[in-house]
């Protein structure tokens, strides 16, 4: 019998320095390539010019592997920290939450910036062999070099002898050890150089890779002239409809949330076939998984055309119009600008800040409406190529008509179904509990959403067969509900009974219930796996604490603020204390699970399309074996000493239930 470790202080791990980013890069970045660790540095070049320094930014591929991005900037601060004692570059990059976009807007040397966690170029130098900086400022050339994230040459600086404009250098050699490819996507990469361009006109990109030729992009048009190039040549149905709207002090005074500098610049063309393009940003960040800025827009641009439609007697009979009609065929550029952003972890690639959707939703909406009936003509071909779209849906859906209750199989008794048969609208939830399915079932849409309560855990089904699954009450109930029967990654199911477009899980924000949502993604992995590959499965975020404001007086009316967790509570507190809200003239409480919230709350907070948040679970073939892996390590019952290891070495970044 081997000897059991013992559990005393030594087993407590502290981690200095990068060494966490080391030990576990995925927290902090993508490791599939190393493009992300560029986009850091990228990013940090970008803000400059967006804070008005420099019009010129150079990315350079060469061939040893490395990546050099050079700006015009005012180049990173080289003088001490008064409190570390260490050169400000050195800091920046050597030090996880350090930089120079924490202070409040109105002492921050950054008002708009790409983000706020303080780790990007850090997490690069952390996961490169060698990472050199050159920054010119004060007449001089400022130097410094790391290996494996350690400095390995101190600052030194010498007096240039020609005048140079400001700026910084920084040249990367990502370590391939981190990565699952060493090779950095080339067009991935160009779009990023590209897009940056066009989202900050008068900026010119250049993109250098060694043994290709240099191409350079300047987009003084910005948006329209972008879009020129991405339709080539094609036509839209009525003109590109493009504009801005920023928020100065005296438009934002009496609108809670937003910020002067906030707002938006947009373009969007609708194209009668061919395939559609969408590109979003935050802060010229590109947001691949979308977010609040776009819900916002997607809002304002389809209530404008709903208003026109009213407005103007086209609202065909027996045909409702929904947003995927209108979406369908637009092509899209949004570039939203926000003061202090909130991402969906440190890739950036999905903006959670709350006030985004209303912040977008103002800038657009009136634009729109206003253009539309000024171009009415115009407007009348929009709405006949979204109403074809939705005939198109409709037609789609006969074909496809959910199976009911007469079928081969009848539905779980406890199912409160929907109304709709159109499978590409309607949202089965799962709900953790009996009292939280009865407000789910006040509080839902009842023409596209579905209702099935949970009573307790479900079987675990990590190392389950079929059989064993269907003769479980609870999983064969959630099988029939959905219309798919257990498979495997190999299999070919037959998925057209299917009878939702999204199953999204809906569990309490305590350890119960992620214990309940790890159940049931592990059953949707191991035996639903095609439907967790056609990105159908979604878990919404349950909000732990609500703040309940007060009337601030007129403009101001009282409001509900809900937040995941105690950080997201914090940064809701300063911003109530930043807008002058009388402290703790706000009450703060906390859910203990979804039974204890009101029909309202639960639509609001889960339910509603744009305003709740929901995490999509989806993955691509280089991901599954990575993924199976990890479940059978927290999953299977043989894997116990394996989660005792795993827990030691990650106890400081996970929350876990021992």
């Amino acid at each position: 019998m081997s000897k059991k470790a013992t559990y005393d202080a030594s087993s407590i791990q502290a981690l200095k320095g990068l060494e966490p980013v080391r030990r576990m890069p995925g927290m902090y970045t993508h490791t599939i390539h190393p493009l992300h660790i560029v986009q850091e540095v990228i990013d940090n070049a970008v803000d400059e010019a967006l804070a008005g320094f420099g019009k010129r930014i150079t990315v350079s591929v060469h061939k040893d592997g490395s990546v050099e991005v050079e700006d015009e900037g005012r180049g990173i601060p080289v003088d001490i920290h008064p409190e570390e004692k260490k050169p400000a570059v050195e800091m920046a990059f050597t030090m996880l939450h350090a930089g120079g976009k924490f202070a409040k807007a109105s002492d921050s040397v950054y008002h708009i910036s790409g983000g706020l966690h303080g780790v990007g170029v850090a997490v690069t130098n952390a996961l490169s062999t060698r990472l050199e900086v050159d920054v010119y400022r004060d007449g001089q050339r400022h130097s410094i070099a790391f290996e494996g994230g350690e400095l390995v040459q101190k600052l030194k600086s010498e007096k240039l002898k020609e005048r140079r404009n400001t700026g910084t250098v920084v040249r990367c050699w990502p370590d391939v050890k981190y990565f699952d490819s060493p090779q950095i996507p080339m067009l991935e990469l160009e779009h990023i150089v590209r897009s940056k361009a066009y989202l900050l006109p008068g900026l010119t990109t250049v993109l250098r890779v060694e043994g290709r030729e240099e191409k350079t992009w300047l987009y003084e048009r910005g948006m329209a002239q972008y879009f020129e190039f991405m339709l080539q040549g094609r036509e839209l149905v009525a003109p590109l409809f493009s504009g801005e709207k920023y928020f100065d002090e005296k438009s934002a005074a009496d609108l809670t949330d937003i910020q002067p500098g906030e707002g938006a610049e947009w373009a969007i063309g609708f194209v009668p076939d061919g395939e559609t393009f969408a590109d979003s940003h935050v802060n010229l960040i590109p947001t691949r998984s979308h977010g609040t800025h776009e819900v916002g827009f997607r809002n304002g641009i389809f209530e404008a055309i709903r208003a026109f439609m009213e407005t103007r007697g086209l609202t065909p009979k027996g045909v409702k119009l929904i947003a995927e009609d209108v979406w369908s065929r637009a092509c899209f550029t949004l570039s939203a600008r926000i003061v202090r952003t909130q991402f969906h972890g440190q890739t950036k690639e999905k903006l959670t800040t709350r006030h985004a959707t209303k912040l977008v939703d103002l800038c657009v909406k009136d634009a729109y409406e206003l253009w539309l009936n000024q171009h009415p003509e115009d407007g009348k071909k929009i709405v006949e190529l979204a109403i074809e779209q939705a005939n198109t849906r409709l037609a789609k859906g006969k074909k496809f008509e959910r199976k009911k209750s007469s079928g081969v199989a009848t539905l779980p008794g406890k199912l409160v179904d929907c109304a709709s048969d159109d499978t590409s609208r309607n949202e089965l939830f799962l709900v953790e509990g009996d009292s939280a399915g009865g407000s789910a079932k006040e509080a839902r849409d009842k023409d596209t959403q579905a209702i099935l309560p949970l009573r307790g855990k479900v079987l675990n089904t990590m190392s389950k067969d079929a059989r064993t699954v269907l003769a479980n009450k609870e999983l064969q109930a959630i099988a029939t509900a959905i219309g798919c029967d257990p498979h495997g990654m190999d299999d070919n199911p037959d998925l057209s009974g299917i009878r939702y477009g999204k199953l999204i899980l809906m569990t309490d924000a305590d350890v119960d219930g992620g214990h309940i949502q790890a159940l049931l993604l592990t059953f949707f992995f191991m035996h639903a796996p095609k439907l967790v590959e056609n990105g159908r499965i979604y878990v919404a975020q349950a909000p732990l604490f609500k703040v309940e404001v007060p009337s601030q007086g007129k403009g101001r009316p009282a409001r509900r603020v809900y937040c995941l967790d105690e950080d997201e509570l914090e940064e809701a507190l300063d911003l109530l204390r930043k807008e002058k809200v009388r402290e703790g003239s706000w009450e703060i409480s906390r859910f203990k699970g979804l039974g204890e919230m009101s029909p309202e709350q639960l639509w609001e907070t889960g339910m509603n399309p744009d305003s709740r948040r929901l995490v999509r679970m989806q993955l691509d073939g280089a991901q599954i074996e990575k993924v199976r892996l990890t479940f059978e390590l927290l999953m299977d019952s043989g894997e116990a000493e394996g989660r005792r290891n795993w827990m030691r070495e990650h106890w400081k970044t996970v929350e876990a239930d021992i």
